[in-house]
C-alpha cells in the first residue's frame, strides 16, 4: 500500500491539466501516443463535447505506473461551472499537483481549488506550466502562490531559459541539470550546471535547505553543526513537511513542449502521500451514533465512499469507489447505511478514462468503478453489514441560474424523464424539478455551460429533442424580521380532523437554511404532530410567497399547538403548519435574494476603460485592478449574476477577441426595491 499514489491535478482554465496528464501517462508507459487537447485525441477528455470544446467537463480516472509505484490520477475540470467533480475528487484522493501557468500565476479558480484542498487536507505540490511561453516568469508565478494563496512554496527546480529558449531544469536538492533535446522528450539529459547560473543556483539552494531544515528539529541541529546534509535526507524532510502541509514542492516544465514531465512523476512519488501516510478515515456509527475510525489496512472491517456516479454506455450504471479500509469482492455483499439496503457487486472495474479493465477485488486505497449497486449514490457509504459505519458525505454548491425544458413529441417526454433521472444521478448540482405553476420541467445547474453541455447530452447520448428557454437566475426569497402567526386546519366531514398552531418566524444568518425548534415544549404533545408541522413549514419554504422561490434562512419556533386525540392527525398538523408559516412570511417583510458573482477580466490595457465602463453599467462594484505581463490588466469586479449572460461575447466585442473573463458563485443579496417589484410583478429577468 506505501507504493500506492491517488492523486488529483487540479488548476485554473486552460493551465494545462489534461496534457499534463496525458504526458505522465505516455512516459509512464501506459498509451503509446500523445494525445493533445486541441487535435481532440486525449484519453481523460473523452466525451464528444470535451473533445469539441476542448475543456474537461468531467473528473477521469486512470491508472498507471512509475517508478514500481501504482499512481491512480484524476484529471479534474478548470471550469467553475463544474465544480463539483473538484469537490468530489478531493474528498477521496491523498495528494494533487496543482497546474499554474507560468504568465498568469494564481489565477481565481486556482485560489478556489486550493481552497478547497486544503479543507480535505490534502498535500499538494505545484507545477509551473507552460515556461515555453511569451512572458512566461517562473520566480513571478511561485511569488503569486506566496501572495495570494498564503502557502510555503518550496523550489526544487529552477529553469534553464526561458520563453522559447525554455530547454531544462536544474534540480536543486541535486545540484545537476536535466535538459530535454530530443521532440518526443523521452530521453532527458542529465548534465552539470550551466556555469553562468552557478552564483544564482547555490544562493538558491542555500535558501531551499534552510526551508527544508526549519521544518525538522534533527535536521535543524545537523545544519547549524555545519554538516553537509546529503539529498536524500533532504528529500524525506521535505516529503515529511509537504504531508504536514507546512511546504509546498514546486516544480516547472512545459507539458505541451514534453519538458518537466518525468521528474514531475518523480515527485509524486516522492513527495506526495501514500494511503498509509493519511490518517484513519473517521464516521459515525449508526446505531450507537459514536464516533469510530478505520484504519487503512486490508484485514480491516470494509468502509468505501461512493464519490461518483456515472452512466456507462457498455456496463449501464457505474458507481465510483475510494476503498478506505478492508476489500470488496465480486459476488459479495455489502452494506449501505444510509439507504439501510444491502447491495450486491456484479463487477469491479479499474477505470482509465471511459476504458476499464475487471478486477476480482479492491482492496485499502484503491479507486476503482463497481457495476451492479441500484440504491448508492455520491456520498454514500459501502461497509459490512456487521461494522457499520457512515463516512462525511460530500456537501455541494446550490445552482444559481436555470432553464426550462419542453419535449417536442410525446415519445420525447418519456425518454426525457429517464435521461433526466440519469443525469441527475451523475452530477449532485443538477437539480430537476417541476414548476407548479405552469408544469413546466425546470433544470437547475451551474452556469450557463453547465446547462448547455447538459441539454447537448440530453440530445446526442439520450436522442432527446426538446424546446428550451433562455437561461434565468435562480433566485432566493428571506424575510427580514420576526414575525407571529396562526394556523388552523378544521375540517368537519365524514372523517374530521382538527390542528391548530401559533408559529414564530425571524430570519438567521447567511446560509443557515432552515431551522425548526419547539420553544413551548407543549406538555403532552405527541412527537408525530410535531413532525407533522415541521413538515409542513419545510414544503412551505419551498416557494415563497412574493415570486415562488425557494426560502432559504428562516427559524420556525412553534410557540403552542391545541390538538383533539380523537380527530387530530400529522396531516391535518403539517397543513395547519404550512397555513401558519405562510401567513407569518407576509408579515415579517420577505425580500428576494440574488446571486452575485466574483468577476475577474482579463484584457490588453488599451482596453481597459471600456471594460471598466462595461461592468459599470451592468451595476458591478470594481474591487481591484492590477497588471500582469505582456501588457494585461487584470480587473476584479462583484456583479449580479442577472447582468451577465452573455458577457462572454460582449468581452470579446470590447477586446477585439484578446479579453478573458472567469466568474464564479460569491454570495446572495437583497435586490433593491425597485428591480425586486420589476422581477415579481414585470416578470423582468
Amino acid at each position: 500500500m506505501e507504493r500506492i499514489r491517488n492523486i488529483g491535478v487540479i488548476a485554473h482554465i486552460d493551465a494545462g491539466k489534461t496534457t499534463t496528464t496525458e504526458r505522465v501517462l505516455f512516459y509512464s508507459g501506459r498509451t503509446h501516443r500523445m494525445g493533445t487537447v486541441d487535435d481532440g485525441t486525449t484519453v481523460t477528455d473523452w466525451m464528444v463535447q470535451e473533445r469539441e470544446r476542448g475543456i474537461t467537463i468531467t473528473a477521469a480516472a486512470v491508472t498507471c505506473y512509475w517508478r514500481d509505484h501504482q499512481i491512480n490520477i484524476v484529471d479534474t475540470p478548470g471550469h467553475i461551472d463544474f465544480t463539483a467533480e473538484v469537490q468530489r475528487s478531493l474528498r477521496v484522493l491523498d495528494g494533487g499537483v496543482v497546474v499554474f501557468d507560468a504568465v498568469a500565476g494564481v489565477e481565481p479558480q486556482s485560489e478556489t481549488v486550493w481552497r478547497q484542498a486544503q479543507s480535505f487536507g490534502v498535500p499538494l505540490i505545484a507545477f509551473i506550466n507552460k515556461m515555453d511561453k511569451l512572458g512566461a516568469d517562473f520566480a513571478y508565478a511561485v511569488g503569486t502562490i506566496r501572495e495570494r494563496l498564503g502557502a510555503n512554496p518550496a523550489m526544487v527546480q529552477w529553469p534553464i531559459g526561458r520563453e522559447a529558449s525554455f530547454c531544462g531544469v536544474v534540480d536543486l536538492l541535486e545540484m545537476h541539470a536535466v535538459v530535454w533535446t530530443d521532440e518526443l522528450g523521452k530521453l532527458p539529459q542529465i548534465e552539470p550546471v550551466p556555469a553562468e547560473l552557478e552564483p544564482e543556483l547555490h544562493l538558491l539552494r542555500e535558501q531551499l535547505v534552510e526551508r527544508i531544515v526549519e521544518t525538522d528539529d534533527e535536521l535543524t541541529v545537523r545544519y547549524l553543526e555545519g554538516e553537509e546534509i546529503p539529498a536524500q535526507d533532504l528529500r524525506q524532510g521535505l516529503r515529511a513537511a509537504t504531508l504536514r502541509g507546512e511546504l509546498v514542492p514546486v516544480l516547472c516544465g512545459s507539458a505541451l513542449r514534453n519538458k518537466g514531465v518525468q521528474p514531475l512523476q518523480d515527485a509524486i512519488v516522492d513527495y506526495l502521500p501514500s494511503p498509509l501516510d493519511v490518517p484513519p478515515v473517521e464516521g459515525i456509527n449508526p446505531y450507537t451514533n459514536r464516533v469510530e475510525s478505520r484504519p487503512p489496512d486490508v484485514d480491516a472491517p470494509l468502509a468505501a465512499l461512493a464519490f461518483k456516479v456515472a452512466t456507462d454506455p457498455y456496463v449501464g450504471r457505474l458507481v465510483y469507489l475510494r476503498v478506505y479500509s478492508g476489500k470488496v469482492k465480486v459476488g459479495s455483499q455489502v452494506y449501505n447505511p444510509g439507504k439501510e439496503r444491502k447491495e450486491r457487486i456484479n463487477k469491479l472495474l479499474r477505470m482509465f478514462s471511459q476504458n476499464r479493465e475487471e478486477v476480482p477485488e479492491l482492496t485499502a486505497g484503491d479507486i476503482g468503478g463497481v457495476v451492479g449497486l441500484k440504491f448508492t449514490f455520491t456520498g454514500d457509504t459501502l461497509c459490512v453489514p456487521s461494522g457499520p459505519i457512515v463516512l462525511e458525505t460530500i456537501s455541494f454548491p446550490e445552482p444559481v441560474i436555470f432553464v426550462a425544458i419542453e419535449p417536442r413529441t410525446a415519445a420525447d417526454q418519456a425518454r426525457m424523464d429517464d435521461a433526466l433521472r440519469r443525469l441527475a444521478e451523475e452530477d449532485p448540482t443538477f437539480v430537476v424539478r417541476t414548476d407548479e405553476n405552469t408544469g413546466q420541467t425546470i433544470l437547475a445547474g451551474m452556469g450557463e455551460l453547465h446547462l448547455e453541455i447538459l441539454v447537448d447530452r440530453l440530445l446526442r447520448e439520450f436522442n432527446v429533442q426538446g424546446r428550451v428557454s433562455r437561461p434565468r437566475v435562480a433566485y432566493r426569497e428571506t424575510v427580514t424580521r420576526r414575525a407571529e402567526m396562526e394556523g388552523l386546519f378544521s375540517r368537519q366531514t365524514a372523517s374530521p380532523q382538527y390542528a391548530w398552531v401559533r408559529l414564530a418566524l425571524q430570519p438567521l444568518p447567511a446560509l443557515e437554511g432552515f431551522r425548526f425548534r419547539d420553544e413551548g415544549q407543549i406538555r403532552g404533545f405527541p412527537p408525530e404532530f410535531l413532525r407533522g408541522v415541521e413538515m409542513g413549514c419545510r414544503e412551505a419554504m419551498e416557494s415563497g410567497v412574493l415570486a415562488g422561490y425557494p426560502m432559504v434562512d428562516v427559524e420556525v419556533v412553534l410557540l403552542d399547538a391545541e390538538w383533539d386525540k380523537d380527530i387530530s392527525s400529522e396531516l391535518a398538523f403539517k397543513v395547519a403548519g404550512s397555513t401558519a408559516f405562510r401567513d407569518a412570511v407576509e408579515q415579517a417583510e420577505p425580500v428576494l435574494l440574488e446571486p452575485v458573482m466574483s468577476v475577474e477580466v482579463v484584457t490588453p490595457e488599451a482596453f481597459t476603460g471600456d471594460i471598466i465602463g462595461d461592468l459599470s453599467a451592468r451595476g458591478a462594484n470594481i474591487e481591484s485592478m492590477g497588471s500582469r505581463a505582456g501588457n494585461s490588466c487584470v480587473v476584479a469586479a462583484s456583479v449580479p449574476l442577472s447582468k451577465m449572460f452573455g458577457y462572454a461575447t460582449d468581452v470579446r466585442s470590447l477586446t477585439q477577441g484578446r479579453g478573458t473573463f472567469t466568474m464564479e458563485f460569491h454570495h446572495y443579496a437583497p435586490v433593491d426595491a425597485a428591480r425586486m417589484e420589476a422581477i415579481v410583478y414585470g416578470g423582468s429577468w
